[in-house]
């Protein structure tokens, strides 16, 4: 969602909000601004790309001030609507990830005492609250108005005159960085590691103080210490390393992703929360979602437990069943929809299990246990390799659960992910990029990866393009098969072969363009397809694995043979942490 960041320190600041904003812009936006504190409040805000109409911002005066990549809720995106958001004098000014649900009352009760608004926005109530309650002291102003705010919200504020910034988090990311001399504040670490290495992560409802001087952070109106953590993620990591687009980087990172986390995963102790389980619910959003699904087939399968996977903004409409172990899968370990869902199953005494990327997010704080993916910073919107590292700890998970059935295949699977990696799909690519709908078709555990395929051919290539269960496609998806409508099928070797091969030739019969994934050498299967493409050797792991690379892949060259913005897709935003 937005991206904030905040300077705090002996040097001039606007340089160092544009690029900590140039580092957020994956999280996807449409307008962005600074605002500066010099002898007043120097603001310079637009719509649009930073990289593309923010050369001025670095020439504004002043060593601390903040920043912000909007992604539009309320209001559309224009300069106004674009943070920062000021008071009436124009002295003080914030900048706001979240909602605030209550925003549209406190409008009214603000107006009626006079005040002025020039933006749609709910965060504009924030400056004008802020105003009736400072009397000099603005970490004091901040803390009173904090309870009149309802909803979500991370908050950085400078007030003209004031020589420290405010940062307060409920219910949406923020850290902040322990520089030399300088200290920063972030929706996420991304930004911060150019910096410096050493990080705190607020907790919900604390209020930070950042001076020259250092940090001080209060919560309840008792001052506290959060512990200063070291971030292991290098600066290269968060840059393209020679590749065009973040996404195919990030998809040729996956070999060494997969064996980092199968490998560190193996040395760590088995949490308590797997011991004795009698089911498991799994919960997480898009393509988490995908491989959580994945998931249950392997656990029904390889473990005799009983399985089921939510969405988790749906979890909040189910009762889960009374003895099952909770896991939610947050990339981010910041997603609303998931840290909700986890919220619930404590209230019900659940034991909850956590699958993120992000040392010290939300969901770590809110489980019982967490099982970590060592994808490291992952820039692109659309998800590649974090979906490869979550299927890793899935896999170490069931492998756990089964006491070894994959442990053979689990130290080879990188194996697999690099031969994909090398594959030519220029011909398949050829199909797809001149259609306007798309099915992607497969069985059992390979359903889920159809869904995975469709959701990152729509998002990058904006083809539309829908997943499905091979054997759902006969009632109704039948009567959109033709030849302008290419299905890309997962039809890897295993008990599901020959019906899966029934219903590429019944869709075939229909006129429509077969892009084929099985095995290599299989002959039945490439004389069906329109293009086939092969499958290295091995078991379901390295199948699932390989399935997954070559469906990246053909999404990204596809995208890329439309000229899309690969990295920043329209409309999306790379971690959602509003519900």
């Amino acid at each position: 969602m937005c991206g904030i960041f905040g300077y705090c320190g002996k040097k001039k600041a606007a340089p160092f909000l544009v690029e900590g904003l140039r580092r957020l812009e994956y999280r996807g936006y449409d307008s962005f601004g600074i605002a500066v504190s010099n002898q007043g409040i120097t603001v310079r805000k637009r719509e649009g790309k930073i990289s593309l109409g923010g050369a001025d911002l670095a020439r504004v005066k002043g060593t601390m001030g903040i920043g912000h990549t909007r992604w539009a809720t309320h209001g559309v995106p224009n300069d106004q609507n674009a943070h920062p958001h000021l008071d009436c004098q124009g002295t003080i000014a914030v900048v706001h990830n979240g909602i605030i649900e209550n925003y549209a009352a406190l409008k009214r009760e603000l107006q009626d005492r006079g005040h002025e608004f020039r933006s749609e926005t709910d965060t504009e109530v924030i400056p004008h609250l802020i105003e009736e309650a400072f009397r000099g002291d603005l970490a004091a102003a901040v803390g009173e108005v904090i309870p009149r705010l309802e909803g979500s919200y991370a908050l950085l504020v400078i007030a003209a005159g004031c020589t420290e910034m405010v940062a307060v988090r409920q219910k949406s990311p923020l850290v902040l960085g322990v520089g030399d001399r300088a200290f920063l504040a972030a929706s996420d670490v991304t930004p911060i590691l150019e910096h410096t290495e050493r990080v705190i992560f607020l907790e919900d409802g604390d209020i930070a103080t950042l001076s020259t001087r250092g940090i001080e952070i209060q919560h309840g109106g008792t001052g506290v210490e959060r512990p200063v953590q070291r971030i292991d993620w290098s600066l290269a990591e968060v840059k393209k390393g020679g590749f065009p687009h973040y996404m195919q980087k990030e998809i040729y990172e996956q070999p060494e992703v997969f064996s980092l986390t199968t490998r560190a995963l193996r040395g760590e102790e088995t949490p308590a929360v797997l011991q004795g389980i009698r089911g498991v619910t799994l919960v997480a959003c898009g393509t988490s979602f995908n491989a959580a699904l994945l998931c249950r087939y392997l656990i029904e399968e390889y473990c005799g437990i009983p399985a089921r996977v939510e969405l988790a903004s749906e979890f909040k409409y189910y009762t889960p069943p009374g003895d099952y172990l909770v896991v939610g899968v947050s990339q981010s370990g910041e997603t609303a929809d998931t840290l909700a869902a986890i919220e619930k199953a404590r209230m019900h005494n659940h034991p909850t299990l956590a699958v993120t990327n992000v040392l010290g997010s939300t969901i770590t704080r809110l489980a019982d246990h967490t099982l970590y993916m060592r994808a490291g910073p992952e820039i692109s919107v659309a998800a590649t390799k974090s979906f490869i590292a979550e299927l890793a700890v899935f896999f170490h998970l069931v492998d756990h659960l089964s006491e070894g059935a994959l442990e053979s295949s689990l130290s080879t699977g990188h194996l697999a992910i690099g031969e994909a990696l090398l594959q030519d799909l220029s011909p398949a690519v050829d199909l797809c990029r001149d259609a306007r709908s798309m099915f992607f078709v497969g069985r059992g555990p390979f359903y889920p990866l159809a869904l995975e395929g469709a959701l990152k051919m729509k998002e990058i290539s904006y083809i539309h393009a829908e997943g499905y269960a091979a054997g759902e496609i006969k009632h109704g998806p039948f009567a959109l098969l033709c030849p302008d409508t290419p299905v890309v099928a997962l039809c890897p070797p295993g008990q599901a072969f020959p019906v899966m091969f029934s219903n590429i030739r019944e869709m075939k019969a229909r006129g429509t363009p077969m892009i084929v994934i099985g095995a290599e050498g299989n002959q039945d299967l490439q004389e069906v397809s329109d293009v086939f493409i092969p499958l290295p050797g091995g078991g379901l792991v390295s199948h699932v694995l390989a399935s997954t690379a070559l469906l990246q892949l053909l999404a990204y060259h596809t995208a890329v043979a439309l000229g899309r913005d690969v990295d920043q897709p329209r409309n999306l935003a790379k971690s959602v942490t509003v519900e």
